[in-house]
């Protein structure tokens, strides 16, 4: 197939749908890592078509989510430096931090910027030479390599008034995470499309051959999900534990070379703090020495807040799969589009925001 409609056509998924009734005997727990897959799991009803003894959970693949109050405390606090200009993408602005958000600090004065590229944010600090462009770099392994290109086109222009938040993450090391927590009792993961087609499929080998857990990378549209989950019941109902590729025709096995070379040029791997699980090691990307100068916590004092959460909030939860949106009490009542309490309802990627849109109550 070749058309995005054709990942789409009624009848193959009716067939699929057959196939996976056919072959599904047993009970098994499956987890989509990527808020992608769960956008699109929401959307066409693709719990509500599986057999009622295939539980389907979200994982923490959204990177907006994940960011825990600390780090947006920090760039709020950016925000509040005279000449700072504060760069970064749509769905982070109103992530709330411990006090504000980029939002309200905009709204008070602040020059917070939304961009659709990190040229954008290079472009910004060349018109603006007297003052200081902090890009705010949130997402996993998929955006990495375009925030490295533009802090080594930066090092080569000579700009010394462009700065880079890395906030960045990395999805094989909360995998790993979340399956020695043993809090889910998983069969199978759907890993992640995207992501996979900078990494290659190499880097998720590791969840069958040593946790015994079968994993499929997959793409978002509803056949590519309804051949993952097919291909994760074959696996359980034959007893194999091993790592498929369902998207052959964007993820190859070693990946984008060219993007993990500039990635690694410029990032060394570190810890990083992710929301509701805590500091993982070997998970984040900091800037190299190299460019240190660059780096936003090197180069500015950053006030450290009391941090707080919301009480109410229970985003650290669902992104463990331990809770659905429907168990917080703020869902929908309090917490909407309109009045995202947590970041799961921010994020067009996040849980909540595809549970509210799509009708998630209806999970079985």
């Amino acid at each position: 197939m070749k058309y995005v409609e054709e990942y789409r056509d009624t009848e193959l998924g009716r067939n699929l749908i057959k196939r996976i009734a056919s072959v599904s005997k047993r009970p098994a727990r499956f987890m989509e890592f990527c808020g992608g897959h769960t956008v699109s799991i929401m959307k066409h009803g693709i719990r509500q078509l599986l057999p009622s003894n295939i539980e389907m959970l979200s994982g923490p693949g959204c990177p907006v989510c994940v960011t825990p109050v600390g780090d947006i405390d920090k760039a709020v606090f950016l925000a509040g430096k005279p000449g700072a200009i504060i760069s970064t993408f749509g769905d982070m602005i109103r992530v709330p931090g411990s006090v504000s958000t980029l939002q309200k600090a905009k709204g008070e004065g602040a020059d917070v910027r939304i961009v659709y590229s990190t040229q954008d944010a290079l472009e910004i600090a060349r018109q603006n030479p007297a003052k200081s462009v902090i890009f705010v770099g949130v997402g996993f392994e998929t955006t990495a390599p375009t925030v490295a290109a533009s802090v080594r086109q930066a090092f080569k222009e000579g700009l010394t008034n462009y700065y880079v938040l890395s906030l960045h993450k990395l999805t094989p090391p909360i995998i790993r995470a979340l399956l020695t927590a043993q809090e889910l009792d998983l069969d199978g993961i759907i890993c992640p499309g995207h992501v996979s087609a900078v990494t290659g499929a190499r880097p998720y080998e590791f969840i069958g051959n040593e946790y015994n857990i079968s994993a499929v990378i997959s793409g978002f549209e509803p056949l590519d999900i309804l051949l993952a989950v097919e291909m994760l019941i074959r696996q359980v109902e034959e007893g194999r534990h091993m790592l498929e590729n369902a998207y052959p025709r964007v993820v190859r096995y070693e990946g984008n070379r060219q993007a993990l070379d500039i990635m690694n040029e410029v990032f060394e791997v570190s810890p990083s703090n992710w929301r509701g699980i805590g500091v993982v090691d070997q998970s984040g990307l900091r800037l190299r020495d190299k460019y240190g100068a660059l780096d936003a916590e090197k180069a500015f004092d950053i006030e450290r807040v009391d941090v707080r959460e919301n009480p109410g909030c229970i985003c650290g939860e669902i992104l463990r799969g331990v809770k659905s949106p429907s168990d917080c009490r703020l869902f929908k009542n309090v917490c909407n589009p309109g009045n995202p309490v947590g970041p799961c309802m921010v994020s067009a990627e996040g849980s909540c925001s595809a549970h509210y849109l799509y009708g998630g109550e209806n999970e079985r």
